[in-house]
């Protein structure tokens, strides 16, 4: 498995370039997020928030704009809005400093296997009365007119549109779009929907289950 690993603290970096290349990784190992950005083909980032040229979020969002690749924050910030927001932006996880080696290890097996599953089940593109999602270019157009995604936005349109007329509760719904051990505040799951409903102009297409999650009805319309 190939392993971006940007890090510019050298303390930090060798120790962990040296157990990942012991565990049978192939690690490249840059200091920027200049470099990390012009990266490729990488099975997974380790992305450290407190590079010395460009800011964490903006690293996010550049390379999720040319690549799914999963993405693990490691940072050593505890505030809420950091992780919401990077997670928001299409990080897959993160992992606050100090750590343990398997507790890293264990993410990275953890969104791969994601990231494979869903590679794995999903056809090229989706289709439900008017409403046409295509899973190679990440794109979701409705009614002919293409609908600015984020990245959050898109994989919970994604998780919700997987099984059409299935009632997910809030729980499932977290755990699939955001993180299996999410913390933090469910209300960010009520902003993504609102947002949703608003861009695709239609808000019955998700309807509220009252005390369980939503449901995606395009399906019966």
């Amino acid at each position: 498995m190939r392993v971006l690993l940007v890090e510019d603290d050298l303390g930090i970096a060798e120790p962990l370039v040296e157990g990942l290349q012991r565990q049978g990784y192939d690690v490249t190992w840059v200091r920027s997020g200049r470099d990390a950005i012009a990266e490729r083909n990488h099975d997974v980032v380790l992305l450290d928030l407190g590079l010395p040229d460009v800011d964490g979020e903006v690293v996010t969002a550049g390379i999720r704009e040319r690549s799914d690749v999963p993405i693990i924050i490691v940072t050593a910030r505890s505030d809420e809005i950091d992780r919401v927001s990077l997670l928001d932006l299409g990080a897959d996880d993160y992992i606050v400093k100090p750590f343990g080696f398997r507790e890293l290890t264990a993410r990275i097996r953890a969104v791969t296997r994601r990231a494979s599953d869903r590679a794995s089940t999903l056809s090229d593109t989706v289709e439900f009365d008017g409403l046409l999602i295509d899973h190679r270019t990440r794109t979701v157009t409705f009614n002919g007119s293409e609908i600015p995604l984020t990245p959050k936005e898109y994989d919970l349109l994604d998780c919700l549109t997987a099984d059409p007329g299935a009632v997910l509760s809030r729980d499932e719904i977290l755990r699939a779009v955001w993180d299996e051990n999410w913390w933090g505040s469910t209300k960010t799951l009520d902003v993504h929907i609102a947002s949703l409903r608003k861009k695709l102009g239609s808000p019955d297409l998700i309807r509220t289950v009252r005390g369980v999650g939503y449901q995606f009805a395009g399906a019966d319309q």
